[in-house]
């Protein structure tokens, strides 16, 4: 197997530009996360645990989310032209900015609004600075994208940078969950290490020593990929294998509860280092499979995913703002509850969905515009 597989990489780099088996791996998780965090938003802690909320909260919101968008976003490392130290410095920097601006639209401000409201000081105001500063991908995002930055004005050697992210990813298996018993204290440790307490308003989503692996491996992955010269033979070589690992693991790790498919958000967002390893041979079979279903899309599919993927950042942010504000205030406050029906929740998701993309596409247009008359007043 290794012999054919070198037989298909190049000297030198031959794929250059969008890749879009790349970009159909970021356009999937954003395209179902309305569903997704709508479905979590919208139904009771039982029934998340089975049927169809069970699949979106714990299979497509959990292994075939994040994981797969923070592994492409390492590949886009590779590819992108814009790679010098301080470029991807300023990038992470922005990013984490972003963070922190869409968190205050999505948690602060309707949470004061509803407060206001209703009066409820335990629905809003208790666990507000939790949700507020609470980590989030996008400020993982941000904080990989420095680290490296970091890792590339040191120039460290591929395989130095590896072992930094599986030193990382096991000691934080080995560290477990950390209660500094403060709730600043676990909400800015839990950037870095999972925390957790006894509130139950902790966000330590996505700690930086679990999850650093995921954009690095993207990133060494992509430094082949970008050598492939028959990307369908290469696939057709690595995917299946890949593919097999998970199609073991998911089937018996759901049945016994393990690792990341245990009870509570934690087991996935502090997975194990088991669970990591599961999950990167899940990427790389999963990359075969949306090349080969991008052979068979016409020029009007494969240009949706292209933008879905080029406005990843301003869908996510647009339709978090609407899940949390439609779900945890207008409903809440209307009804004294949030759950729904999962047909209406399904709706409400894709509803959701489609003002989000909208929404996306004319500010992009709004705001090329808007650089564009900068740049001529300038120039003139």
């Amino acid at each position: 197997m290794y012999k054919r597989l070198g037989e298909l990489l190049a000297d030198e780099p031959v794929n250059r530009g969008r890749q879009l088996d790349i970009d159909i791996a970021k356009a999937e998780m954003v395209l179902l996360l309305p569903f997704i965090h709508c479905i979590i938003e919208c139904t009771s802690d039982e029934g998340l645990c089975s049927g169809i909320p069970y699949l979106f909260d714990t299979i497509i919101g959990g292994p075939f989310s994040a994981p797969l968008y923070l592994f492409a976003m390492g590949m886009c490392f590779v590819y992108t032209r814009k790679n010098k130290p301080e470029q991807w410095l300023w990038r992470g920097i922005k990013l984490i900015g972003v963070f922190y601006l869409s968190n205050t639209c999505r948690f602060l401000i309707p949470y004061l609004i509803g407060y206001k409201i209703s009066g409820d000081r335990e629905h809003f105001l208790d666990p507000l600075f939790y949700r507020w500063l609470g980590n989030d991908v996008l400020l993982f995002a941000g904080m990989a994208i420095i680290a490296m930055a970091i890792f590339k004005y040191l120039n460290l050697s591929d395989r130095a940078i590896f072992g930094i992210a599986a030193v990382m990813t096991i000691s934080a298996t080995l560290i477990g969950d950390v209660d500094t018993h403060s709730m600043f204290g676990n909400i800015f440790l839990g950037y870095i290490v999972g925390t957790d307490d006894a509130s139950g308003y902790v966000i330590s989503d996505f700690p930086f020593l679990t999850w650093l692996i995921f954009p690095v491996t993207g990133y060494m992955f992509g430094k082949v990929h970008i050598r492939v010269k028959d990307k369908r033979a290469f696939y057709r070589i690595i995917s299946p294998a890949a593919l097999l690992v998970p199609l073991i693991y998911f089937p018996i790790g759901i049945h016994f509860g393990w690792g990341m498919f245990g009870e509570g958000q934690n087991c996935y967002y502090h997975m194990m280092i088991w669970d990591v390893a599961v999950c990167l041979c899940l990427n790389m079979g999963m990359l075969g499979v949306w090349h080969l279903m991008s052979r068979y899309f016409d020029n009007t599919t494969k240009g949706f995913f292209y933008e879905v993927s080029n406005n990843i950042t301003s869908i996510y942010c647009i339709h978090w703002v609407f899940v949390r504000t439609i779900t945890n205030v207008i409903l809440y406050i209307k009804n004294g509850t949030q759950i729904l029906p999962l047909w209406e929740t399904m709706l409400l998701s894709l509803a959701i969905l489609i003002v989000s993309l909208a929404i996306a596409h004319y500010y992009k247009i709004l705001k090329a515009g808007f650089l564009s008359g900068i740049t001529e007043r300038i120039s003139g």
